[in-house]
């Protein structure tokens, strides 16, 4: 049984994948090809958003946004204790300061009030200015944005959505990467919608950011790309990269994101009474990166995850670290204790998770980690 069946997604996509990558060899356009503006221009498009820009990685994307709005020195960037560690890294790497907040213990992500009592600890030190938060689409669910953005309003901050693993999910009409001023996602290959090697995006409805980011991505390139107007990177998605995005896409909107839907429905219907399920909020859809039970101590978490690894089931625990615990951070200022992250790092256990899962797979899962717990 595969974690995250890629192998299979590819035998299904096949033919369209391998002609994909055939025309690029063919037309040798390599590096911003027209593959590459025939996906953002699609991807914007079902979004929501009047721009998509193609960067190397996720992490890139972050970063890129944090650029256009001048995060550095003295600005607090405010972001959840419980997520991969580049969420703040991007903020540590402008000169900025990670301000972590406490997360949701039902759907993982950022907690509003906690965001809230953060900014207010951050404005009455009176050291740091408060400029932007960083709310995490946490494995496929979406943040809590129709709580968050009136707390961002209130207190003037810019909010970059982290939709990494976000992509495909929504609250109601509205599509991740559409949350924010401007948002970023991932096509690592293991994520809703992942590449054969490192790409992201970044989404903004401004045009004065889309022009900033079209330009910095290409060593601050002005009229023409030997034309330079500003220090930049070399952060581009390559042809052969947005070539195989092109028929994923397809796949993921036509079927797949319906799929996975459907194994978690089949998973929580199993596992409800066995375990703690992920919680998915009313008018909320995931597009589940990881489906994540919790068990109710960590001795226990790491018994089942050996269990189920000797019955040849993958597993993975996203986190076991949160932020305020990694050694990086331990000598940051604390705003605000963490104490979901902490439990949650302890207890969180991801089962395998993706479009092409069966129900078959999915009970035999849920049988052994019944079988464990029963036992």
């Amino acid at each position: 049984m595969q974690f995250r069946d890629l192998k299979t997604q590819y035998e299904t996509l096949k033919p369209s994948i391998d002609a994909a990558i055939a025309g690029v060899i063919a037309n040798t356009s390599f590096i911003s090809g027209p593959p590459v503006k025939e996906l953002e221009k699609r991807m914007a498009d079902y979004v929501g958003r009047k721009y998509c820009i193609t960067c190397g990685n996720g992490t890139d994307a972050l970063s890129l946004a944090l650029m256009a709005w001048k995060i550095g020195p003295g600005d607090a960037v405010f972001v959840p204790d419980f997520t991969f560690f580049a969420t703040a890294e991007v903020v540590s790497f402008e000169g900025a300061t990670p301000v972590l907040v406490d997360v949701d213990e039902e759907t993982f992500n950022m907690n509003p009030q906690k965001l809230r009592e953060a900014v207010e600890a951050v404005l009455d030190e009176g050291r740091l200015c408060p400029r932007a938060v960083i709310p995490v689409d946490l494995f496929g669910l979406p943040a809590d944005y129709p709580s968050i953005e009136p707390i961002a309003a209130h207190y003037g901050l810019k909010i970059l959505e982290d939709a990494a693993q976000g992509f495909g999910g929504s609250i109601g009409e509205r599509m991740a990467c559409s949350f924010g001023d401007v948002s970023a996602t991932s096509f690592f290959p293991a994520k809703p919608l992942g590449c054969y090697g490192d790409g992201g995006a970044v989404f903004t409805d401004d045009d004065e950011t889309a022009r900033y980011l079209e330009s910095v991505c290409v060593h601050g390139k002005g009229s023409h790309k030997y034309e330079n107007v500003r220090i930049g990177w070399n952060s581009r998605l390559d042809t052969l990269q947005a070539a195989i995005l092109g028929p994923k896409f397809r796949a993921f909107k036509e079927y797949e994101l319906n799929q996975v839907n459907e194994a978690a429905a089949w998973y929580t219907e199993e596992l409800a009474d066995i375990v703690k399920t992920p919680v998915i909020p009313q008018n909320f859809r995931s597009s589940w990166a990881q489906y994540t039970i919790q068990l109710e101590n960590k001795e226990k978490r790491d018994e089942l995850q050996a269990f189920l690894e000797e019955q040849g089931i993958p597993t993975m625990v996203y986190y076991p670290i949160p932020l305020h615990q990694q050694d990086v951070y331990k000598a940051n200022r604390i705003y605000q204790v963490c104490q979901t992250s902490e439990r949650l790092c302890e207890r969180v256990l991801s089962l395998p998770m993706h479009p092409y899962l069966s129900r078959e797979d999915v009970h035999l899962v849920s049988q052994q980690i019944s079988v464990f717990l029963k036992a």
